[in-house]
């Protein structure tokens, strides 16, 4: 038997939630076999998981940006490149941690381990307000990077736990969406709290930082209390509702007879070394080296744009942009939702990043480089969730997700990395460097995404000529879950 002769995946998916429903609920099953009361169940769960099960909410993670325009280089006597060290401090435990992170987070568990870290990340926002120089603002930069290694993929591992892959791109995005609604409310915050005389005998932007980090305290350990780890646990769900949303997840597993599975280092490398991960993740890394350098250096931006304007109006232009880039980082993957696609939308948006930056090269004027920002925001913002939910729908384990989407943002932040040195005050105030730089991998993204998209059109055609019988023949119940994405019926999903 091959899988040509049939879709035995796409059989297996009704097939399995319903026999997980059956395993799971005990001896009496909650709903009918009629394919309504089934539909309506499930509706019931998927309704009330939305309703109740956000993730923590993302705070400013870039108060740099403002802390820059209020003094912030000129207080700690930063020179030349000392800015860009300090960024870069940052994005080094970023990357080492991202991986063991999200490992960590499994084993500890996400509703604990997320509020963790998040106040972790708060207390050392705050001791940013204190420091005098280079040397302790990079200490305290790589603690933040530490704590921050965790949150993103931790929080895409979260809610692939309760989300199918269709699904996941437009959840996600509901928390990524935080990031340039916190860009715009970070801008406005610190133009408020620029108008104190002082914070506990803290001034300019030392306020900025403390209160921020108050803030992200508070939220954190409200977190402790309000997030739960997975279905099985949720207050808000009712016991028919849990047993459909784990029913429901289950039943994109293929070969799985568990959903949340043991530690495996052959599931963890399954994830790391997915080939569709690896692509997924460079498309990521070539997005972030625009999302991060807008992030850290739009307010450099504005402020060569208005150059007389004061510190105050300068923070308030940079908040449009993000306002319009929150808009399209939830369009995009609520159509990747609507269509169960996400390698379309990579294609789609990369070319509004590529317009923005030819705007930047050829023109001076500044509305025209202004608007641009615009154009910019709306086209990089998406793919954050596009790129996580991507490489969380191409394996099939817990642990192997958890790898994949830990790998995904690792490389993420590799871009982050190079953002720091993308604009640099010498290349001021054109930043042709810069804008060249990011012209190039938007230009990339789109070249990678249409070969990722044909290989895996390419792949999936190979794979149903397997005999799938003959495949797994000599193979135990344990080999057969330790080949993931490598099993004969698993199929690519664009």
């Amino acid at each position: 038997m091959t899988a040509a002769d049939h879709d035995i995946e796409k059989r297996n998916v009704g097939k399995g939630t319903e026999q997980s429903t059956h395993d799971s609920a005990g001896e009496k099953p909650f709903y009918t076999h009629e394919e309504g009361n089934f539909q309506d169940g499930a509706a019931r769960g998927h309704a009330a998981t939305d309703e109740h099960g956000r993730p923590l909410v993302e705070f400013d993670k870039a108060a740099e940006r403002n802390a820059r325009l209020a003094g912030f280089e000129k207080d700690l006597g930063l020179k030349g490149h000392d800015y860009n060290i300090v960024l870069s401090v940052f994005y080094i435990s970023y990357i080492l941690f991202e991986i063991p992170s999200n490992m960590a987070c499994k084993w500890v568990g996400p509703g604990w381990f997320i509020p963790a870290i998040s106040l972790g990340f708060g207390i050392a926002s705050i001791c940013t307000a204190f420091v005098t120089n280079m040397s302790t603002a990079s200490i305290v930069r790589f603690i933040l990077g530490a704590f921050e290694a965790g949150m993103m993929p931790g929080i895409a591992y979260y809610l692939s736990r309760w989300y199918r892959r269709s699904e996941l791109a437009f959840r996600l995005a509901l928390y990524i969406v935080m990031a340039p609604l916190a860009g715009a409310f970070g801008g406005l915050l610190a133009s408020a709290i620029l108008r104190l005389p002082n914070f506990g005998g803290l001034h300019t932007w030392r306020m900025i930082f403390a209160i921020e980090g108050i803030i992200t305290c508070a939220l954190s350990l409200v977190a402790f209390i309000t997030l739960t780890d997975r279905p099985e646990t949720a207050r808000w769900l009712t016991q028919e509702e849990k047993v459909l949303a784990i029913a429901r997840v289950k039943s994109e597993r293929v070969g799985a007879t568990e959903v949340l599975d043991k530690m495996d280092w052959a599931k963890t490398l399954r994830g790391i070394f997915n080939p569709v991960t690896l692509a997924t993740s460079f498309i990521f890394l070539l997005d972030n080296v625009t999302v991060q350098g807008l992030a850290f250096f739009a307010p450099t931006i504005v402020k060569t744009i208005y150059p007389r304007e004061t510190v105050m109006s300068q923070q308030l232009r940079t908040v449009p942009p993000y306002i319009v880039g929150a808009f399209f980082t939830v369009l995009f993957p609520w159509l990747s939702w609507r269509f169960d696609r996400r390698n379309i939308f990579f294609i789609c948006c990369a070319p509004l990043m590529m317009a923005g930056y030819i705007m930047f090269l050829a023109s001076t004027n500044v509305h025209v480089r202004y608007v641009a920002t615009f154009i910019i925001a709306s086209g990089s913002y998406s793919f954050g969730a596009l790129c996580n939910a991507q490489s969380a729908a191409n394996v099939i384990s817990d642990t192997a997700r958890g790898s994949a989407i830990g790998t995904t943002v690792m490389f993420g932040n590799i871009g982050g990395l190079i953002s720091t040195w993308s604009f640099m005050s010498s290349d001021a105030p054109n930043f042709p460097i810069g804008n060249g730089l990011n012209l190039a991998t938007s230009s990339a993204i789109i070249a990678s995404s249409i070969l990722l998209g044909i290989w895996m059109k390419r792949d999936n055609m190979r794979r149903s000529n397997k005999d799938i019988d003959s495949e797994l023949a000599s193979l135990s119940q344990k080999e057969i879950q330790d080949l993931d994405w490598k099993h004969p019926v698993f199929r690519w999903k664009p």
